[in-house]
């Protein structure tokens, strides 16, 4: 019987226990050999009763894969062993990732924006990709909330490789069916898993946090999970996840790279009355040459700088001639005060000109003396957009990071602006006098930023 203090292997000291079922039991262990007693996930596999052939095959597999594997999102292999002390016991060694599942967050009733709902998605996406483009390509098949570790870092770590398969798998050979009901694909379960069934697991496990329901709870029609009636983001978003989860696989995303490239594309697509500009969808494009706008990252921020416009030609005049026309317009009005005030008709125009030159003046200060800065922070998880006049600020608008869905352009009679689209009604706007393609640029600058965050 295992129990915390105890030393396996003269080196793992068990200390808490994180989960067992029948013959297997992980622990959170610290390793004595290392100088700083670092903490590692032992995965513990008892051979009989429960536990046959198959469990020990899959249990040894898992190993010898994750000693092949090298990537940042997938816990390291650190070490394997077996102990025969009356109990055969053999035992499965990783690094240790600080955080909690995403099975843990729901429980807890914690609720997924859509934000991070993709934000999550594209980490996995990405993790899919190193597996599915190795040679031979590695199908994990065991994708869901409980094997996604939300790190105490914000970053997404995928374990759990009990169930991978490489697909030079021979057709035809004796496979065990793994996956977990709701989350797999019907191919899996018949042992014809491809790329694209770890894909529907992803889609269900995403419809999973977006709903706060597990997709074997939700109704089905025609083997299709419906969600759409239980959540309230971007429609784009929701035909993605549809065609993400598709029971036939010849309907279904092939990749994770075309999944990925997909979910870029359509967090770009148009809503109703906004006019994207069709500059959005060109990839790498770059700064204008001539703009005077600044962008600015680091250490994961992002920061725009649209600075106040230089007044220059006719634009300068236009400001000196309303300005001219106020002044004589308020002398006249104040030379002849008696006459007008006897004339009662005349004061609607006494009062409608002096308003539209200052109404123009405020617009030519605003256009040509008030700069915009907009700042965003993941550490702070917010962004905020200011509005300044000679360096003070004169307004602001703070919002979360987690409820912008993308960014675009707007353009209308005002003139062509950024846009942060949240869900429902939210829509942050900002930047003034700016060209179509410096607005296409800002607004993939900031997709681009989003993308990784």
């Amino acid at each position: 019987m295992l129990q915390a203090e105890q030393v396996l292997h003269e080196r793992y000291q068990l200390k808490k226990k994180l989960g067992h079922n029948a013959g297997r039991q992980t622990w959170l262990a610290e390793d004595l050999v290392t100088e700083t007693k670092e903490l590692v996930v032992v995965k513990l596999l008892t051979f009989g009763g429960d536990v046959h052939w198959d469990d020990l095959k899959l249990f040894e597999r898992e190993a010898q894969v994750l000693k092949q594997l090298n990537h940042p999102r997938i816990p390291k292999y650190r070490d394997y062993f077996s102990i025969d002390d009356r109990t055969l016991w053999f035992g499965l060694v990783q690094e240790y990732i600080p955080g909690s599942s995403l099975k843990d967050k729901l429980t807890q009733g914690r609720k997924f924006s859509a934000q991070e709902v993709r934000k999550l998605a594209i980490e996995v996406l990405n993790i899919l990709i190193y597996l599915h483009e190795l040679n031979p390509a590695l199908l994990h098949r065991d994708i869901k909330p409980s094997n996604l570790i939300w790190g105490e870092d914000n970053q997404i770590y995928l374990v759990d490789f009990g169930a991978v398969q490489d697909r030079a798998a021979a057709e035809g050979a004796t496979f065990t069916v793994v996956g977990t009901y709701g989350y797999a694909p019907l191919e899996q379960f018949g042992g014809r898993a491809v790329p694209a069934s770890d894909l529907y697991a992803l889609g269900a496990t995403l419809i999973h946090l977006l709903t706060g329901t597990a997709p074997a709870d939700l109704p089905q029609k025609d083997l299709r999970i419906q969600f759409k009636d239980k959540v309230t983001v971007n429609p784009s978003f929701v035909d993605w996840l549809e065609q993400l989860t598709e029971p036939a696989l010849e309907k279904r995303f092939s990749s994770a790279r075309e999944v990925l490239e997909a979910l870029k594309v359509r967090k770009a697509i148009n809503t109703p009355q906004i006019e994207v500009l069709p500059k959005l969808l060109s990839p790498n494009l770059r700064k204008p040459r001539q703009t005077w706008v600044m962008v600015s990252k680091s250490s994961g921020n992002l920061e725009i700088i649209m600075p106040a416009r230089k007044m220059a030609g006719l634009h300068l005049v236009n400001f000196f001639v309303t300005l001219l026309f106020f002044l004589i317009w308020i002398g006249f009005c104040v030379y002849f005060v008696d006459t007008l005030l006897i004339i009662a008709k005349f004061w609607p125009f006494i009062l409608i000109l002096p308003g539209l030159s200052v109404a123009l003046i405020v617009s030519t200060i605003r256009n040509f003396f008030e700069s915009t800065r907009v700042a965003f922070q993941p550490d702070s998880k917010f962004f905020i957009i200011e509005w300044l006049w000679w360096g003070k600020t004169v307004f602001w608008k703070k919002g979360r990071l987690s409820d912008i869905l993308y960014a675009g352009c707007e353009v209308s009679k005002g003139g062509t602006k950024v846009f942060l689209r949240g869900e429902g009604p939210i829509k942050y706007l900002f930047g003034r006098q700016l060209s179509e393609v410096e607005c296409a640029w800002l607004a993939q600058e900031i997709q681009t930023w989003l993308s990784f965050k």
